[in-house]
């Protein structure tokens, strides 16, 4: 017993102390720095201001932010409209390749994110595999500019984020009591009235937990912006190159945003505790 509880407490100061040096630590130098000014010579010069966080209420990256928010927002609707059907036929699917087919959902995570991506890039480029195919077929004449475009991005999204939106959605379905949908129909519900008055609200935990686990990403990743945007700026782009591609190295101004989109992330992570927590209440 006092090995057990010995293990127990040398685990949660492991944790404990990770957390410290790799998450609470960085968090809070970053917030520190954002208030600072930037100097050419040292990147950050202890002089306490505000400018940082007023540039992020300028036009430019105004745009930028609202931009963000946009892209991010309609990623989650589309994972969300071809992940709660995919999520819904396979949890009621009585297939004995029902595991199989929950597999192959997470099996692309087993190949890096960053390859993936250029597979992606490689298919919307001029000479790619979908404009070659639709030249050849006869559709086009000359290639589609699917590269370097909104569309792009969001397309880059939705594939890497998918699987975030179909298992929770698949975990809280398959717990889902089919028998209220049978006494909905036996009461002479019709399917869209069984739909959004049973399903929909019993199964919104796996919709507001696949939102969240989409939406934070989608505004955090850089690199699909990168590759297959070109010209479309997102927030992450903007600490990424604040920090580490930009001639002119803005730490302040890069710690800046990075502490806005923490914020984003901490009240939807509040929101999503919250709803939660008023749906088990009124389910009991």
């Amino acid at each position: 017993m006092k090995e057990q509880s010995l293990f127990h407490k040398v685990t949660i100061g492991i944790i404990v102390l990770w957390l410290l040096l790799f998450a609470l630590i960085p968090n809070i130098i970053m917030f520190v720095v954002s208030f600072m000014e930037y100097d050419s010579s040292s990147f950050v010069k202890a002089v306490f201001t505000l400018d940082n966080y007023k540039q992020f209420f300028s036009d430019n990256y105004f745009k930028i932010f609202i931009n963000s928010f946009k892209i991010a927002a309609i990623a989650t609707l589309l994972c969300l409209f071809i992940g709660y059907p995919f999520a819904y036929i396979l949890a009621r699917s009585k297939s004995r390749y029902k595991g199989l087919l929950a597999l192959l959902v997470v099996i692309p995570y087993w190949t890096s994110a960053l390859i993936r991506t250029y597979a992606i890039f490689y298919m919307l480029s001029a000479n790619g595999l979908i404009n070659t195919i639709l030249i050849k077929i006869g559709i086009i004449d000359a290639p589609l500019k699917l590269l370097y475009t909104e569309g792009a991005v969001i397309f880059g999204f939705v594939y890497t984020l998918l699987p975030f939106m179909i298992l929770p959605l698949y975990a809280t379905i398959e717990k889902f009591d089919f028998k209220y949908i049978e006494a909905a129909q036996d009461l002479g519900a019709s399917k869209i009235r069984t739909f959004y008055h049973i399903i929909l609200p019993l199964t919104s935990p796996g919709i507001i937990a696949g939102v969240v686990l989409v939406f934070l990403p989608a505004l955090g990743l850089f690199y699909i912006p990168n590759l297959l945007g070109g010209k479309t700026m997102m927030v992450s782009n903007i600490i990424q190159e604040q920090f580490i591609t930009s001639v002119i190295q803005n730490w302040p101004l890069g710690s800046a945003a990075s502490v806005l989109i923490t914020v984003v992330m901490g009240l939807m992570i509040w929101a999503y505790y919250k709803s939660s927590k008023s749906f088990q209440t009124k389910v009991l």
